[in-house]
């Protein structure tokens, strides 16, 4: 008999990690049928019925998430019934954890004893680890993408397994054989409409400083999408840098990146993908001043950036909220370019971040691992 899996993704990363797990998934059990909400690759992977709502879901910032309470709970509830009416053989939670871990206790408490699989841990370490205990009385398996949190999560009683991040495997399809331009660099304002409203104008700013030091320098843009490359351009047409400095590539972060002798980096997955391609880079981060404010409050780690939280160390500079001057981001880029042995320092940082990050097919193990637990169903 084919067994049901639910799965809730709520961002673009998700998405992705979402496809592949399906994908691995599917190469043990093509009977497998996948029901939930995502995004389009997701979709395209799974059964008939999935929804594709990443476009709305996919919204950061406590302040931007009241905005849109009303559709959140309206979402929830729909999520609630669903798997009240499919009852599958698990839910797979992927990320998004304000969201995920809300739902999986909503669950517990309609009674749903089947199994309920977290894939991509929540960073609760980093900002609530007192959650952990009650994350081990509602989940069944935690899969985690970083070695450090499988020792945490395991301690609390959580079954937890460290698979490997993701992010490897995709990386190494997407190596070229490239130098690095000592005049490029690259910039990588986010995936969100939100974040590059907020951190490009300070990226171009940074590039207008840098140009004046260097002449000779040029800037090549990674947009994740087609309308935020759009919107990219709009921003730099307004802007007074000239149109023969700048680049805008859809889908090119990994070769920019590979091309780039210095980039300047929004806080995310791309930090740990710089650090994959050991492009020396600086950090930056911006959001709405309420979800700020409320961050200092809650977050109880050292570094945002995960090379750094990683490492233990501040192996790469980070400017935040009112320390994203363009000014100040130039002197940390310039200052790169400029001492060959900073970049050097950085970059064997980058080694052993990239070693920590597992060397196997992350997907599989995690779809090995799903196995295995849908073996111990009760």
């Amino acid at each position: 008999m084919s067994k049901t899996l639910y799965f809730v993704a709520g961002e673009a990363s998700g998405d992705g990690h979402g496809a592949a797990l399906m994908r691995a998934l599917y190469e043990t059990d093509r009977a497998l049928i996948f029901r939930g909400r995502g995004g389009p690759r997701m979709k395209a992977t799974a059964s008939e019925g999935f929804i594709d709502w990443i476009d709305a879901a996919g919204i950061v910032g406590l302040w931007e998430v009241i905005k849109h309470y009303g559709y959140f709970r309206t979402q929830f509830r729909n999520a609630l019934d669903e798997i009240a009416a499919m009852r599958p053989d698990a839910v797979v939670l992927i990320d998004y954890p304000g969201f995920n871990l809300r739902l999986a206790r909503a669950l517990r408490k309609r009674s749903y004893r089947k199994k309920i699989i977290y894939y991509i841990s929540p960073q609760v370490w980093a900002w609530n680890r007192g959650r952990i205990r009650a994350m081990a009385r509602t989940l069944n398996l935690m899969l985690c993408i970083f070695p450090f949190e499988a020792e945490l999560y395991n301690r609390s009683g959580l079954r937890t397994i460290f698979v490997g991040h993701p992010m490897v495997k995709n990386l190494g399809r997407r190596q070229i054989d490239s130098t690095r331009n000592p005049n490029l660099i690259g910039l990588f304002p986010g995936s969100r409409f939100r974040e590059v409203r907020k951190i490009f104008p300070t990226m171009i700013a940074a590039a207008r400083e840098i140009s004046r030091e260097r002449p000779n320098a040029r800037f090549e843009v990674a947009a994740a999408s087609e309308p935020l490359a759009a919107e990219i351009q709009q921003m730099l047409l307004r802007s007074s840098l000239p149109r023969d400095k700048t680049r805008v590539g859809v889908g090119e972060t990994a070769a920019i990146m590979q091309r780039a002798f210095v980039g300047i980096v929004a806080s995310g997955t791309a930090t740990l993908e710089a650090a994959y391609f050991r492009l020396p880079f600086v950090l930056v981060y911006k959001v709405a001043w309420l979800t700020y404010l409320a961050a200092r409050l809650l977050v109880r780690v050292k570094y945002l950036g995960m090379p750094n939280v990683l490492a233990n160390e501040q192996i790469v500079p980070e400017f935040i909220q009112n320390r994203v001057k363009g000014h100040i981001v130039a002197k940390a880029v310039l200052d790169l370019m400029n001492d060959p042995a900073a970049r050097s320092h950085m970059v064997s940082g980058f080694d052993g971040i990239v070693a920590a990050l597992g060397k196997e097919d992350a997907s599989m193990a995690a779809a090995n691992a799903i196995f295995e637990e849908l073996g111990n169903l009760s």
